[in-house]
């Protein structure tokens, strides 16, 4: 593909692109929710979705996501409401996430795995007015709505997606009155006439929340337009090999989180741009997510993080089942890889690929050709209609190229602003480009390495930790003085979570008393694997944690460790 001149003299890395992905793309100026209305049209008898071997049409799901929404509608949810969806990968969350966009609604993301104080902030901070959530996590909801009022309430089991088992009913499940059973409301409506709901490009459509430099999470504001550019960008940027399957033979193995940004554009909305049946498991169990690839004879794609792809790479029947040949691309993301997990994906011919993005970024942002030279430990080049420079942080200048300077990216995938927070807002968007916080150079190709974090971000098993979190959670803690938690270099995991404790003077308390009062105020993913007590801890005069100090000394530790062993 010609690329002019002064194209590639604003963005060089152009020449790397694979051939069939363009330097831009003429974005259709239409709501997120056409992607799936499209591919009804052209391939309603393709499964959607594969839920323990029961079937969803595109054709099916279209009219099922319509009902939905009318249904949302008489129920008086509109547009611009936020409402959260507290489930796990299911048939209902994709029903209820093309519902909410149809109604022109705010899609808040929720971790099902949140505590009641972690998702009471959520809710009270975007003002959620109606809940998608499910049975086992009633609790939890409950204990929410003793302290704010969420005026609708819809609840599902897992299963009820499940042919093979029996669906439940608002009565089993001891729903109090006016909460509603998610089957029930879809056998009321029979309205498969669209809604017209005004929609545009710039409408929210997703609130994603994520780290903040105060330790506050914020939620980052993603618009229609913003989902439409990463579903069309991650179809063509895997198009180089995906492209070359028949609609019929794609399938996407559907592990990551669909109540994370990052799952919820590579994984369902992309599957739903290119017409890929999305073979959906609600957790990541490794002997299950290996049975659920040997049910199937091939795959177009897996976007997975390195702790998925290490546990099914170095699962006993990898080999057996022939990966290379099964998958026509596995992607990873949200961490970085390992060297030694890349090595053993090329060792079994794995077609393999990773790549940057942030929840700010629509989770896309930089990814190494699919075809084209991958190197090392590189994050790889920017996405089609994205500029990227890199800036001193103390000048504000572009430095040279091979120099360290932060991220600062411009491109249609970043997100308007954080819900109701305009001073964060205005520190990290600075006249269209974000701040990423992370530092990172760029080679004589173009390619860009990350080289550090500026702020203090653990990403262990994929998930974003804030370490500042659990640190307070730990304050609290009658026996404890001071805390400090870092994230450490860890093979399986990327990072482990690991605290540093100074305990109250002259009083005894165990590791294991710490890590379950955490495990009492922490979603399961930020409980520190690992804490080590010490008499004082490096803070300097007026009270910042020194964790990079604490983190070097461990990475000390492990390589002295490691070469002790050698």
């Amino acid at each position: 593909m010609y690329i002019p001149d002064e194209l590639l003299a604003r963005r060089p890395w152009l020449r790397h692109y694979d051939p069939v992905v363009k330097p831009s793309i003429n974005y259709p100026s239409f709501p997120a929710t056409e992607i799936l209305r499209n591919t009804a049209n052209v391939e309603g008898d393709k499964a959607a979705t594969w839920f323990y071997g029961t079937e969803i049409t595109y054709w099916d799901l279209h009219i099922t996501v319509i009902r939905l929404a009318n249904k949302l509608i008489e129920l008086g949810v509109k547009k611009g409401d936020r409402v959260g969806i507290h489930l796990p990968n299911t048939p209902q969350f994709v029903i209820a996430y093309w519902a909410l966009l149809t109604v022109g609604a705010i899609v808040v993301n929720l971790n099902p795995m949140y505590t009641k104080d972690e998702l009471q902030f959520c809710v009270e901070n975007t003002g959620v007015t109606a809940l998608f959530t499910f049975d086992t996590v009633l609790p939890v909801i409950k204990g929410v709505l003793e302290e704010y009022s969420i005026p609708l309430v819809v609840v599902t089991r897992i299963t009820d997606f499940v042919d093979a088992a029996p669906t439940s009913t608002r009565e089993e499940l001891g729903l109090p009155d006016g909460w509603h059973h998610f089957s029930e409301l879809l056998e009321q409506s029979t309205n498969k006439i669209p809604p017209h709901i005004p929609i545009v490009p710039d409408d929210p459509a997703i609130i994603q929340f994520t780290g903040g430099t105060t330790g506050t999470p914020k939620g980052a504001v993603l618009t229609h337009r913003n989902v439409v550019a990463a579903s069309f960008q991650c179809e063509m940027w895997g198009d180089s090999v995906i492209g070359r399957l028949p609609t019929s033979r794609k399938r996407v193995l559907c592990t990551l989180p669909f109540f994370h940004v990052y799952g919820e554009i590579v994984a369902l909305c992309t599957s739903v741009q290119g017409a890929s049946t999305m073979v959906i498991l609600p957790r990541f169990d490794p002997d299950e997510v290996v049975n659920t690839i040997a049910a199937f004879p091939e795959y177009s794609f897996w976007p997975c993080v390195p702790t998925m792809l290490a546990a099914v790479l170095n699962h006993p029947r990898a080999e057996e089942l022939e990966l290379a040949k099964r998958f026509a691309l596995i992607n990873s993301g949200a961490a970085p890889c390992p060297v030694e997990l890349i090595e053993r994906a090329n060792k079994l011919n794995i077609f393999f690929s990773e790549g940057w993005g942030m929840s700010e970024t629509t989770s896309l942002g930089i990814t190494q050709p699919i075809q084209g030279v991958k190197k090392p430990l590189s994050i790889g080049i920017p996405y089609p209609d994205t500029d990227v420079k890199l800036v001193d942080l103390n000048t504000g200048e572009t430095v040279k190229q091979g120099e360290i300077g932060e991220i600062w990216i411009k491109s249609p995938l970043v997100m308007k602003e954080y819900w109701n927070n305009p001073e964060e807002t205005a520190e990290q968007l600075k006249d269209g480009w974000l701040r990423t916080g992370d530092l990172a150079y760029m080679d004589e190709d173009h390619y860009i390495f990350i080289v550090d974090r500026s702020k203090d971000l653990i990403i262990a098993g994929g998930y974003n930790i804030y370490p500042r979190d659990i640190d307070e959670v730990l304050f609290k803690h009658p026996k404890v003085k001071d805390a400090i938690t870092v994230g450490i270099p860890d093979e399986y995991r990327g990072e482990t979570v690991k605290a540093f404790v100074q305990p109250v003077a002259d009083v005894e308390v165990t590791a294991e008393e710490l890590i379950a009062y955490c495990r009492e105020h922490l979603a399961a993913y930020k409980v520190p694997r690992i804490i080590e007590f010490r008499s004082e801890l490096p803070r300097s005069n007026v009270g910042k944690a020194f964790r990079r100090k604490l983190r070097d000394e461990e990475i000390a530790k492990m390589k002295k460790e490691k070469e002790e062993k050698a």
